[in-house]
């Protein structure tokens, strides 16, 4: 059985400037995310709270399948916005655990250029790939 302290650890070839620019991009992403669930779960809780007070519902109702299918959509873009904050924290947790820019599967250099795009990753393409 191998302990975990006879595991090579690997480091992250990032360097400390590319690290401060990367959480600077995390921070930022987060921040407008933020703003977004805000706004979202504003109109989704006013948009519920309108049809609430009507007698009327969306089968019979001539907007009924419009407006609901715009809640499903307010729902989804709420949904995932969330999911995208987590990973931001899971992120930047990593960071501050000094395991930014390494695959949490296989322990490898995340490339820079996916950084760059995808700040948040957590997976190098290779295992990216895998799970599609």
């Amino acid at each position: 059985m191998t302990d975990i302290a006879e595991r090579p650890t690997r480091i992250s070839r990032l360097t400390s400037r590319q690290r401060t620019s990367l959480k600077a991009l995390l921070e930022s992403d987060r921040e407008r995310t933020r703003i977004l669930i805000d706004s979202v779960s504003i109109d989704l809780d006013a948009f519920v709270s309108a049809r609430r007070d009507t007698a009327t519902d969306d089968e019979n109702d001539p907007e009924g399948p419009t407006l609901a299918f715009e809640r499903s959509q307010s729902s989804a873009i709420l949904d995932q916005s969330r999911r995208h904050v987590d990973e931001i924290d899971a992120a930047l947790i990593r960071m501050d655990a000094g395991a930014y820019g390494l695959c949490t599967t296989c322990g490898q250099s995340i490339a820079l250029g996916r950084l760059q795009v995808r700040p948040q990753a957590a997976l190098c393409i290779v295992c990216a790939e895998r799970l599609r």
